[in-house]
């Protein structure tokens, strides 16, 4: 078993959640690298078992697959950049569903996550990282735009400030021409919650503060406000299990009823409240 060195529960919860996912005889999420990951780690896990048979993470995962496999099919030597990559594990759920072995895979991330990261998962020639954070541009450096780029911040922008996430964007935006960048925000109720420390202390108690989301109509300005962002996609959700899931959800996408049922979904399940990809110009 290996020591957890100093991780935030928001990477480990994650990860628990698609491993408990994946152990399910009915899954929506084929993943035993997490479940390698969790049978791992010397850590009390037993905090987040009333996670135990959530959906949204691994949805959510799912989501980003889909995104990743679209863009990768069309540029099939591209490099995926997962930003804040925490112990995801996408490389291998993409490197094994068929999409050859051309793409590479750059994860920047902070020095415990890389470290851990770098201990526990087996290496690949495909595979490097940039040991920062992510809000110093230097990694863009490490990045051949020339076969395409992907770029995920899969349940990342949230927790940064506002002025760090717009930031983000549009440098990306200007250094990865033709690429594409995919990420997810919770409601934004809950950024106005996190802009009141003590309210946020009271009901969330020592989960990290997450200051940032736009709306569905603020995100789809960012085509007209944001330089080299070319167009803004309001992404539906992968089919999960069940009926609100699998039945409802699937039955009501590009209904009127759609947006306030994913709305109240994100009240519930904020991980999945908004999943946007965004498209840089040529």
């Amino acid at each position: 078993m290996t020591d957890v060195m100093p991780v935030t529960d928001t990477a480990l919860v994650t990860l628990w959640c698609r491993a408990s996912e994946a152990r399910r005889a009915d899954a929506i999420v084929d993943d035993p690298m997490a479940i390698r990951l969790v049978d791992s780690l010397d850590y009390d896990f037993s905090k987040f078992k009333l996670s135990t048979g959530r959906q949204d993470l691994a949805l959510r995962a799912l989501a980003f697959d889909h995104g990743s496999r679209r863009y990768l099919s069309a540029h099939p030597k591209a490099t995926v950049v997962a930003l804040g990559e925490g112990m995801q594990t996408s490389f291998w759920r993409l490197d094994a569903a068929g999409l050859g072995h051309d793409f590479r895979w750059l994860t920047v991330d902070l020095p415990p996550m890389i470290e851990l990261r770098q201990r526990l998962l087996p290496e690949s020639p495909r595979m490097s990282t940039c040991t920062q954070s992510v809000l110093d541009f230097s990694w863009m450096d490490q990045v051949d735009p020339r076969d395409g780029v992907f770029i995920t911040a899969e349940g990342l922008l949230p927790y940064l400030e506002p002025s760090e996430v717009l930031d983000l964007l549009r440098e990306c935006a200007r250094r990865f021409p033709g690429g594409q960048m995919m990420f997810d925000l919770p409601p934004k109720s809950q950024a106005l919650l996190a802009a009141r420390p003590r309210l946020w202390k009271i009901l969330r108690g020592d989960w990290p503060r997450t200051p940032f989301s736009l709306t569905v109509r603020e995100l789809a300005r960012l085509a007209d406000t944001m330089p080299a962002v070319r167009a803004v996609h309001d992404l539906d959700l992968p089919r999960g299990r069940g009926p609100l899931f699998d039945t409802l959800l699937s039955k009501t996408q590009g209904l009127l009823i759609d947006r306030p049922l994913r709305r109240w979904i994100g009240m519930n399940w904020p991980t999945i409240a908004t999943l946007t990809l965004l498209e840089f110009d040529d």
